[in-house]
């Protein structure tokens, strides 16, 4: 007869969290203060907390970042802490790839590396460090639930009071999505503060979610993301945010949406009071947004246009006009904003009809990506932003007409009715140092095998794709019928580029007949209009104005 099986534990999770708690208690000592631990404790705090093989995530988002927690990591012994997973939205400071370098962390999965992505590529090259994979931050959270829960979690926010809740201000971003997802599975949450206070101005986290608070020697690190100085606005950028306004927005009556990081889409927001004005659009266009707050979109909201802004995060130097403008933004009963990456994400991809933004190529299938050779910039949140939500089941107008153009171009008019989210490529035919913007083949493939991905890197697909802009024109690639329509569509806005001069001359021109690509002067505007003096505001100091003061932009952007 078989021995009886042992009774199987259900809280291993519970005991771990219990043995972590008493070797952090054994290397720290009694805790004075509660769950304050004093700066000069973090690198014992963190081998003490942290195990090999452990995921971590150390909270880098688009704006705010751990960076005093970033720094204490790359000095743990790695003797003691190696081979860490990392799970983290953003890679921003030269800390978060220190930690491979040293040998502490390994592999990495992640959404968006921006100024580290020269680096990051080296070091794949170099075989140094182990893409999990590169995902849309949506994704990222998701599989913080599933299956890349943090053991530990390293985070940021603005303050805490004794009890150890803590107010993340208006830079909220990741936190809520990190904290939950760590603290409901026995892991270990510590939280860097700018400041301990007796009173917080409101509750973002509760005390019970946190372990410990570190009082960190310098306010975090926070980038002006989204700021766009207008003077760097071309008036090629100004057409084609002309041709955005009259031939998408208005023809579609895009009331809902969100757009992308650049100088593109900042032209878009500050002709909407002057050009969208000139053509009566005010009331029918551009209501409702998730975006952060933008400086640019400053004259837009002042002159009536904007109803409502949803924000992934905050921008530097907008917090008293957020707080101003508590009818637009959502701001707590402080007065400050509070932002939410996942629930901002979940909203630009099911609740807004159009995304905007722009890449660093497209192929001829329309495939598009910022992942390119010696740079892995990852994709943030435009594979959000950019996709069909196959899982609506909510109308609008805007939805509507696209969905009806995509099934005649596919089948005429033909099959089951539903909507399509309208996906924008904006860019211009060539990058800086006149790299083309249109390719044949996306670096995507090559980086699949030097870095091991079961899939390319692509950001967003072509099949999501509905329309792409440059100053050539607009190519509607939802009334293609076919492949090779859809590629020479994208030919004939390709412009100068390779891609663009191998056009079959005659079928562009076919295509522009039927209305599938359409130049400038198809849209009835005159290219000799596209100047500067259309903008809202020129400059920075315009915006200010704007404000009414409001505005209090970061150092570098004042020029007066």
């Amino acid at each position: 007869m078989n021995a009886p099986a042992e009774p199987r534990a259900w809280n291993t999770r519970a005991q771990q969290r219990a043995r972590r708690l008493a070797r952090v208690a054994s290397a720290l000592g009694p805790a004075p203060r509660g769950k304050q631990v004093a700066n000069t404790q973090a690198v014992a705090l963190l081998n003490a907390a942290i195990e090999p093989f452990d995921r971590v995530c150390l909270e880098g988002n688009n704006q705010k970042q751990a960076d005093f927690l970033a720094q204490a990591l790359v000095q743990v012994d790695p003797a003691r802490v190696h081979d860490l997973h990392m799970v983290q939205s953003v890679l921003a400071l030269p800390e978060h790839l220190e930690v491979f370098e040293l040998g502490i962390a390994s592999k990495l999965d992640f959404s968006f590396s921006g100024p580290q992505g020269a680096r990051l590529a080296r070091l794949v090259a170099e075989g140094r460090l182990q893409i999990g994979a590169i995902h849309t931050y949506l994704e990222l959270f998701a599989r913080y639930f599933v299956d890349l829960t943090p053991q530990v979690s390293l985070i940021a926010a603005q303050a805490a009071d004794a009890d150890g809740n803590l107010y993340t201000g208006p830079n909220t971003e990741d936190t809520p999505a990190i904290v939950e997802a760590t603290a409901f599975s026995g892991g270990i949450v510590i939280a860097q503060v700018n400041e301990v206070l007796d009173r917080l101005p409101r509750v973002d986290v509760p005390g019970g979610w946190v372990d410990f608070v570190i009082p960190a020697p310098t306010p975090n690190t926070i980038e002006p993301l989204f700021t766009r100085d207008p003077a760097q606005i071309s008036e090629v950028q100004v057409l084609m945010a002309m041709m955005a306004i009259k031939g998408l927005y208005a023809e579609y009556g895009v009331q809902r949406l969100n757009h992308g990081i650049g100088f593109d889409t900042a032209a878009i927001e500050l002709l909407l009071p002057t050009y969208g004005e000139s053509l009566g659009l005010k009331g029918r266009i551009c209501r409702h947004w998730a975006l952060n707050p933008h400086p640019a979109l400053i004259p837009a909201i002042e002159a009536g246009w904007v109803q409502s802004v949803h924000s992934f995060g905050s921008e530097l130097g907008m917090e008293d006009y957020v707080a101003a403008r508590s009818d637009i933004f959502f701001t707590g009963p402080d007065g400050s904003l509070r932002s939410h990456r996942a629930f901002c994400q979940a909203a630009g991809h099911y609740a807004c009809d159009l995304f905007i933004g722009s890449t660093l190529q497209v192929d001829l299938q329309g495939n598009s990506s910022t992942a390119t050779l010696g740079r892995i910039a990852g994709f943030g949140g435009a594979p959000n932003m950019g996709a069909d939500a196959r899982g609506r089941r909510h109308a609008s107008p805007a939805w509507l007409k696209a969905g009806a153009e995509a099934r005649a171009g596919r089948s005429g008019a033909a099959g089951t009715p539903r909507g399509q989210k309208l996906v924008v490529q904006m860019v211009e035919t060539f990058r800086e140092h006149m790299q083309p913007a249109f390719v044949d083949t996306l670096d995507a493939w090559t980086l699949q095998q030097q870095a091991g991905l079961a899939l390319p890197p692509i950001m967003v697909y072509g099949e999501d794709v509905t329309h792409v802009l440059t100053e050539e024109g607009i190519a509607n690639l939802l009334l293609c019928r076919g492949d090779e329509e859809r590629e020479q569509a994208i030919r004939g806005v390709a412009g100068y580029t390779p891609v663009g001069l191998a056009r079959d001359r005659r079928m562009v021109e076919n295509l522009r007949d039927r209305g599938v690509i359409r130049r400038a002067e198809d849209l009835g505007i005159d290219a000799r209009d596209a100047s500067r003096n259309l903008l809202a505001a020129r400059t920075v100091r315009d915006l200010v104005r704007a404000s009414g003061g409001l505005y209090r932009p970061p150092k570098r952007f004042r020029n007066w």
